[in-house]
C-alpha cells in the first residue's frame, strides 16, 4: 500500500486580458477580468505505528515486527535484551548468567549484541546465552509468501503499548518477571501462522485495547534479504542498500528497517523464534529466560534522534551513511539502480528506491517506473509504444504481450480486475487545469475517479491499459510524468507516438486516449490504427 504525497498547490492568477479589435464599419472592445481557479487539499498527516510481539513460551515461536497504521512513512528500530538466570536443585536462590543483571529490573538485561559477521554468535555479555539459547532471525519459508498478522485496534500514537500476543507481555500492562502472569494486548496464542488470509477479529467489547471494530488479517512485507548486521550492509551494492529487511549494528544492538515503512505497511520478522539448547534442557535444577524488546518509531525527518549518543555503547561508523540513505530512498543520488540502457534481470534492480518516471531496461524490454504502491507492489509501464492498434484489438495485443514476457517478469506480475467496460466521462464535461494537462472536476464524476489499478486478488496477473484516473493520480510535481513531454512519447523531433486510456468518452466509439506530446483526448476513435501510436502496456510487479 504505497505513502501519498502533498501537491503544491498554487492559486493561478490568470493575466487580465484587454482586446481591442477593429473591425470593418466599428469597434469592438472587450475586456475579460479576474479568472480565478484554486486548487486545494485540507489533509491531517497522522502518524502511528505499533510494534507487534507474538510468543507462545510451548511452542518457542517468537515473531517481532513493526506495523505503520498511519497515514505517513515511518522509520523504525528494535533492540532485544536478554536475561537468564538458574537454580540448582536444592538451592535458595537463582544465579545469574551475566554478572550484575536481575530479573525485575529490565533495565539491567543484556543486549542482545551479534558478530560483526553472524546473527548467530553474540559477542561481549551477550555470549552467555550462546549457550543455552538460539534466536531465529528473519522469516523465510521456501515456496511461501509472507506470514499473516491481525492489525493493531490500538491507534492512539501517544500509547507506547505494544500489540503483545499469546504468552507475549506488554511492559505498561505487566512488569511481571515470574513466567507465567498474563499481559497480552492483542488477540491470537503467540503460535506460528496463527492468523492466515481470510482471517478475522471483531474486537467489540473491546476484547483488547483499542478500537471496536472489526479487522482482517493483512500481510507482512515480504524479506528482501535475510536480516544482517551493518558491517554486511556495507558491502552490499549501492542499489541494493535500501529495501526490505533487517540491519543490525552489531556495536549498540539496535535492528534498524533499511526501508521507510509507507503507511499501511508492516515489516517482515526480525525475529521468529526464541529456542532453548539442550544444555538448557540439561539444566540440573531450574531456570527462567526472558527476552525485553524495545521498539523506537521516528517520522524520517527525525533521523538525529536515531544517531544520539548511547549511555553504553558507540554507533557504528557507517549508520549515519544507513539512515541517510534510508531518509533520501538511496545511497546516492542517481538512485543505485542500472542505467536506462543497462539490460539486467528483475533481481538486479531494486524497486524499492527507485524514483517515479526511472526509465530501466528488465529482460529485455524497456519501461517507466511509476509509483510505489505498497506491500512490495510497484506500478511500472512500457515505454515505447505499440503501435498499430485499434482499441477493440487491445485485449489480445494485452495478452499476446503478457505471454511474451520473459519468465522472470511473469513471475513478479500481480493480479488486477479491469472494468470492461471502464466506466466512461466526455471530454466536454471535463474542466482541465492547463493545455488539456489535469481535468479539476474528475470527482464530480466518482466512479471515473474511483477506477485505479490496484492489486486485486480476485482478478489474474495480466498487462492492462492505464485508466484516465491512473494518469492523472501520476501527473504532476515529483510524480511519473511531472509534465507534457513526460507523459507524451516523443520519437524524434519530427514524430510523436499517442496511446490509449482504458476511459470511454460519453460518446460511443470514442475514448480518451494521451497525445504524442502529452495532452490527454476523449476524442479518438477507436477504429483508429496507424504508425502514430496504440498501445502502452502496464504491469503491477511485486518485489
Amino acid at each position: 500500500m504505497t505513502p501519498e504525497k502533498k501537491n503544491q498547490r498554487r492559486l493561478r492568477n490568470l493575466a487580465l486580458l484587454s482586446l481591442l479589435l477593429l473591425l470593418v464599419g466599428g469597434t469592438f472592445a472587450f475586456q475579460a477580468f479576474n479568472q480565478r481557479a484554486i486548487n486545494d487539499r485540507l489533509r491531517e498527516n497522522i502518524p502511528g505505528g505499533r510494534v507487534h510481539d507474538y510468543y507462545n513460551r510451548d511452542t518457542e515461536n517468537k515473531d517481532v515486527f513493526v506495523e505503520n497504521y498511519g497515514n505517513v512513512p515511518l522509520m523504525a528500530r528494535i533492540r532485544l535484551s536478554e536475561f537468564m538466570e538458574k537454580r540448582s536443585a536444592g538451592d535458595t536462590d537463582f544465579t545469574p548468567i551475566v554478572g550484575g543483571t536481575i530479573r525485575d529490573q529490565v533495565n539491567t538485561w543484556t543486549v542482545m549484541r551479534p558478530s560483526e559477521t553472524n546473527l548467530n554468535t553474540r559477542v561481549g555479555d551477550s555470549a552467555a546465552f550462546n549457550t543455552y539459547s538460539n534466536l531465529t532471525f528473519g522469516w523465510s519459508r521456501s515456496g511461501q509468501d509472507a506470514p499473516w498478522f491481525m492489525p493493531t485496534f490500538n491507534r492512539d500514537n501517544q500509547d507506547l503499548m505494544t500489540a503483545s500476543a499469546g504468552h507475549a507481555r506488554d511492559w505498561l500492562t505487566s512488569t511481571a518477571t515470574d513466567g507465567v502472569t498474563d499481559g497480552a494486548t492483542h488477540p491470537g496464542d503467540g503460535t506460528d501462522a496463527y492468523w492466515s488470509s481470510g482471517d478475522s477479529f471483531d474486537n467489540s467489547g473491546p476484547v483488547w485495547p483499542g478500537e471496536e471494530v472489526s479487522h482482517d488479517a493483512a500481510q507482512n512485507l515480504q524479506q528482501d534479504r535475510a536480516p544482517m548486521t551493518i558491517s554486511q550492509w556495507a558491502a552490499l551494492p549501492n542499489n541494493l542498500k535500501v529495501g526490505n529487511f533487517w540491519v543490525i549494528d552489531h556495536q549498540t544492538g539496535w535492528a534498524y528497517w533499511a526501508n521507510q515503512l509507507q503507511a499501511g505497511e508492516t515489516t517482515s520478522y526480525l525475529l521468529d523464534a526464541a529456542q532453548m539448547t539442550a544444555a538448557a534442557d540439561n539444566i540440573p535444577g531450574e531456570y527462567y529466560y526472558g527476552i525485553h524488546v524495545d521498539g523506537q518509531l521516528i517520522s524520517p525527518d527525525r533521523i538525529n534522534d536515531f544517531l544520539a549518543a548511547d549511555p553504553n555503547y558507540t554507533h557504528h561508523a557507517d549508520l549515519s551513511d544507513f539512515l541517510t540513505a534510508v531518509q533520501n530512498g538511496s545511497i546516492d543520488n542517481n538512485w543505485g539502480n542500472p542505467g536506462p540502457d543497462d539490460n539486467v534481470q528483475p533481481d538486479q534492480i531494486n524497486f524499492s528506491i527507485m524514483a517515479p518516471g526511472t526509465i530501466f531496461t528488465m529482460a529485455g524490454e524497456q519501461y517507466r517506473y511509476l509509483e510505489n504502491q505498497g506491500g512490495g507492489n510497484h506500478l511500472i509501464i512500457r515505454n515505447n509504444i505499440i503501435t498499430h492498434v485499434s482499441f477493440p484489438n487491445t485485449n489480445q495485443r494485452l495478452t499476446d504481450y503478457y505471454n511474451d514476457l520473459d519468465s522472470s517478469v511473469r513471475a513478479m506480475i500481480q493480479p488486477v480486475s479491469i472494468p470492461s467496460p471502464a466506466p466512461s466521462v466526455a471530454h466536454g464535461d471535463i474542466v482541465f487545469i492547463g493545455d488539456r494537462w489535469l481535468p479539476t472536476n474528475l470527482n464530480d464524476f466518482p466512479q471515473v475517479a474511483a477506477d485505479m489499478t490496484r492489486v486485486d486478488s480476485s482478478g489474474s496477473p495480466q498487462a492492462f491499459i492505464l485508466s484516465l484516473a491512473d494518469l492523472v493520480h501520476l501527473s504532476g510535481p515529483g510524480r511519473a510524468f511531472p509534465s507534457h513531454t513526460e507523459r507524451g512519447f516523443i520519437v524524434n523531433e519530427n514524430l510523436t507516438h499517442w496511446s490509449w486510456l482504458r476511459t470511454p468518452g460519453a460518446h460511443p466509439g470514442y475514448m480518451w486516449s494521451v497525445l504524442g506530446g502529452g495532452h490527454i483526448t476523449g476524442f479518438r476513435d477507436v477504429g483508429h490504427s496507424n504508425l502514430w501510436g496504440g498501445l502502452r502496456p502496464a504491469l503491477i510487479v511485486r518485489q
